[in-house]
This record gives C-alpha cells, sequence and structure tokens, in this order.
C-alpha cells in the first residue's frame, strides 16, 4: 500500500525517533509498504519518520545511483534501531534532495564513511562500514530519525534564499505527483 509522505513542517519529522522490537505490529507489512511508497515517489531512502511513524526504521535502494556510483548495485536493505557509531573520511558534497521536501534540492557536506550499528528486518545484529553514496544515504535517512532534515544542515543564507519554497511546503501550497500529509495550513 501507498502511504502518504509528510511534509516539511509536519510535528513527527522533528521528533526523535524511538526504538522498536520484533514484535512491532505487522512490521514485514510495514516495511513492505515503505518501500511500495519509496518506490512510487521514485525516492532511494525512505525513514519511518516520513510515512508519520516515530519509529527507528528506514529503507533504502541505492540501485538508481549505480550508473555513477557502482557500490549502489544491489543495494537494498532494511535499516532497524540504527545507531551512528563513528563518521569519518573527508566531508564531501552532494546535491541532496528528500521525498519530505518536493523540488527542493541542494548541496550537503557529510563525511564519506559512516560505521553503523543496525538489526536487519530480521532483527540480526549487524555492524558494517558504508562509503560513498551509500554513507550518504544512511547519514540522510538517520537524520530523520533524530529529528533532522536536510535543510537543517544549510548555511542561513542558502536557507534564506529558500525561505518562499519552504514556507509553501510547509503551508501545503505545492503540487507533487505522489501523496502527502501536510503538518499545517
Amino acid at each position: 500500500m501507498i502511504l502518504p509522505i509528510v511534509a516539511l513542517g509536519h510535528p513527527t519529522l522533528k521528533k526523535v525517533a524511538q526504538d522498536i522490537d520484533k514484535d512491532y505490529p505487522e512490521l514485514n507489512v510495514l516495511i513492505e509498504n515503505m518501500f511500495e511508497t519509496m518506490y512510487n515517489a521514485e525516492g532511494v531512502g525512505l525513514a519511518a519518520p516520513q510515512i508519520n511513524k516515530s519509529i527507528r526504521l528506514f529503507v533504502i535502494d541505492a540501485n538508481p545511483y549505480e550508473k555513477y556510483y557502482p557500490e549502489a548495485k544491489d543495494f537494498k536493505k532494511v535499516f532497524i534501531n540504527p545507531q551512528i557509531i563513528s563518521e569519518e573520511g573527508e566531508e564531501w558534497y552532494f546535491n541532496e534532495g528528500c521525498l519530505s521536501l518536493p523540488d527542493v534540492h541542494e548541496d550537503v557536506a557529510r563525511k564519506s564513511k559512516v560505521l553503523l550499528r543496525y538489526m536487519d528486518e530480521n532483527f540480526q545484529e549487524k555492524e558494517e562500514w558504508f562509503e560513498g553514496v551509500l554513507a550518504r544515504v544512511i547519514q540522510h535517512e538517520y537524520d530523520h530519525l533524530e529529528g533532522v532534515v536536510f535543510t537543517d544542515r544549510l548555511s542561513n543564507v542558502t536557507k534564506l534564499f529558500l525561505r518562499k519554497r519552504l514556507n509553501d511546503i510547509r503551508g501545503g501550497n505545492i503540487r507533487c505527483d505522489y501523496k502527502m500529509t501536510f503538518g499545517k495550513r
């Protein structure tokens, strides 16, 4: 089932998400719906807060990046209760977008490597290093679990230039090709 994506301004996007356990109701259905919702919106990642669930869960399918980033080929994963252990390497800029902020794209600096501890969809604990574009997507989705959207990482000058567009999103004054829910109207 395709779920509505919450837009910037929705209170769930500013909350720190809570851990879940293997008894979370209908978790497999939720994961399946998250992938379906992400594909419908043509995204590469989706965090549970973006569908109005303040839980520590995100899904990624980085295959759309494989043409330029070979590590993205066949990278499709579920991350439950993730914790960033370390971020290392050079900071690099990448033009990020977000399904909760339609048609907003800006360069964001992030570290090139991340060590993540998480549970997979079978609640098997993992600890892995991710690099390059995979680290980037993971850091972006992880931010959602911490109540952060990528525009929070932009300079005040850039936010000033984006102010009208961001206010339009907060107010629901946008057109979008996928279902959205707005926090304030």
